[in-house]
């Protein structure tokens, strides 16, 4: 039997921050509502409970009734976790005197705990939080305080709770992986022995055991997600999986081809589509970014749908949903926010099953699966790209014309990001891979002035975008090498026609997004 740590989630920021950092630890864990604790699944070893941007004693503050998992389940609480279990069992939460927030070190902390073993003196830790604990119940003792914070863990003398003011999750907290290490393995136990390699084996056996000996469709994108998915499944059922892949006309240069090219090489049964004069002709004249991104789903779903009653002995849909997407579809209320479905609308009267095999799986395990398949790592590394494609990349309206200069700018641009090497921990790597996401953006609807050879030029600028991130939640502008912007620029502006002028942006999220629409 797979073991599990439940992870209960009130609300914070940083819950899938935890289950990753479990993750790394070779051992599988479930993120769900704070409310949906399945009391009857004997795989769980253990359970965390996250922060929460509330306060314990506020009137709308979630509670949970843990009766049915004390005495039997070690449970550790983090932040509003380790503040919840305190107030609710005689402790005292109050307002703390200043909000505390950012970088703390343990003053002191108890070696002899479990939960602190292997830890170094003075340790670094990430508080935030705006009320603390003043007061812990009778029968709980402190295990470790900082200068400002007494109660910043503790642990009940009859039972297996422990609790954590700070947030061992965060990159801030140096020996954060450590506590989390000390929970999940020496005190739930965890055989670790949650892999790729196991993840794979289980995963092709529950496919064939799912669908048997029947035919699955699965729309690719190219991306990382619906390419692992794809190959994963035809690991599983071979000849059953009919791809379908739709260009849509605003894909970078030559991607529809070489992505093809790469399908075809792995063996997958692989329908390409081009529906670009459908697209284009469709969003002729359009600029609004969500009109522009609500005609691109309709007609995607419109195109895929005709090729996927062609195959009329399919059962099953396949999508390469991950497990981020499924979180972040449901909040902790249960209400739907968004889909993240690659494929949605499908006519009812098709009454095709759903087959998702990456749903359990973070973005950083579908490429460590990718990897354990066999896969190219040009396509496992490849960076996040729109479903609208280049579209939300052009402001304004999309004409063929500009769709070229985009895709003559952005293919000069990847490829010296892929060319440019830097070294790395005594390793050579290319920018392309030190990047979370890069792009180009043409500002269709401006003109700027330049000069080239001894004439006036009145042609279009192009800004190009590098982030940094682990989640895409949030991110940082990249600090590219000069050396090696401008000679993108330079070569921009000499390769591309139609752009006299290259720009670089150097906006975060928050408050910019990494798309420009």
């Amino acid at each position: 039997m797979q073991q599990k740590i439940i992870i209960l989630d009130f609300g914070s920021q940083t819950t899938q921050l935890i289950g990753r950092r479990i993750r790394e630890l070779n051992t599988f864990c479930e993120i769900l509502p704070y409310n949906k604790f399945p009391h009857e699944d004997p795989s769980v070893i253990g359970v965390i409970l996250s922060g929460s941007p509330y306060s314990v004693y506020d009137p709308e503050a979630f509670k949970v009734d843990l009766s049915k998992i004390r005495g039997r389940l070690p449970i550790l609480g983090i932040c509003y976790g380790a503040q919840y279990m305190s107030y609710t069992n005689g402790g005292k939460v109050e307002p703390a005197g200043s909000r505390e927030y950012g970088r703390a070190n343990l003053s002191t902390f108890d070696q002899s705990n479990p939960l602190f073993k292997n830890f170094t003196p003075n340790s670094q830790v990430w508080m935030s939080h705006g009320d603390t604990i003043t007061a812990l119940p009778q029968g709980w003792k402190t295990i470790a305080s900082t200068e400002t914070v007494t109660n910043a863990a503790y642990q009940s003398d009859t039972e297996k709770i422990w609790g954590v003011q700070f947030h061992p999750e965060v990159f801030h907290s140096v020996q954060g992986t450590q506590l989390l290490k000390n929970f999940v393995v020496d005190i739930c136990g965890s055989r670790q022995d949650w892999s790729s390699a196991s993840f794979v084996e289980t995963t092709v056996r529950e496919i064939r055991q799912q669908v048997g000996n029947d035919r699955v469709i699965l729309g690719l994108s190219g991306g990382v997600d619906s390419s692992v998915c794809a190959v994963l499944l035809n690991k599983a059922i071979g000849d059953h999986l009919t791809c379908i892949f739709v260009d849509h006309g605003m894909l970078r240069k030559n991607e529809f081809r070489d992505v093809m090219h790469d399908y075809e090489c792995l063996g997958l049964n692989v329908i390409g589509v081009d529906a670009s004069d459908k697209f284009l002709g469709d969003l002729a004249g359009i600029t609004d970014p969500e009109q522009k991104r609500k005609i691109i789903g309709r007609d995607f779903i419109e195109v895929f749908n005709a090729e996927a009653r062609k195959i009329t002995d399919a059962k099953w849909l396949a999508q390469g949903t991950i497990y981020p997407d499924r979180i972040e579809s449901l909040n902790i209320t249960g209400k739907v926010i968004k889909s993240h479905h690659n494929v949605g609308g499908l006519p009812k009267e098709m009454q095709l099953g759903l087959c998702e095999p990456l749903k359990w799986l973070f973005k950083d395990e579908v490429r460590r699966v990718g990897r354990q398949l066999g896969m190219p790592d040009h396509l496992i590394t490849r960076h996040p790209f729109p479903g609208p494609g280049l579209a939300v990349r052009i402001l304004g309206d999309i004409t063929r014309e500009k769709i070229r200069i985009l895709q003559d700018a952005d293919d000069v641009y990847i490829r010296a990001l892929r060319d440019y090497k830097v070294t790395l921990n005594g390793k050579e790597v290319s920018l392309y891979d030190q990047v979370w996401q890069a792009s180009t953006v043409l500002l269709s609807s401006v003109r700027s002035v330049g000069v080239m050879g001894d004439e006036r030029t009145y042609e279009h600028p192009v800004a190009l975008r590098a982030v940094t991130s682990t989640d895409a939640m949030t991110a940082d502008w990249a600090h590219l090498p000069y050396d090696f912007m401008a000679k993108v620029s330079n070569d921009i502006i000499n390769k591309v026609k139609g752009v006299n002028r290259v720009c670089y942006d150097i906006s975060s999220k928050p408050p910019a997004t990494i798309e420009w629409e």
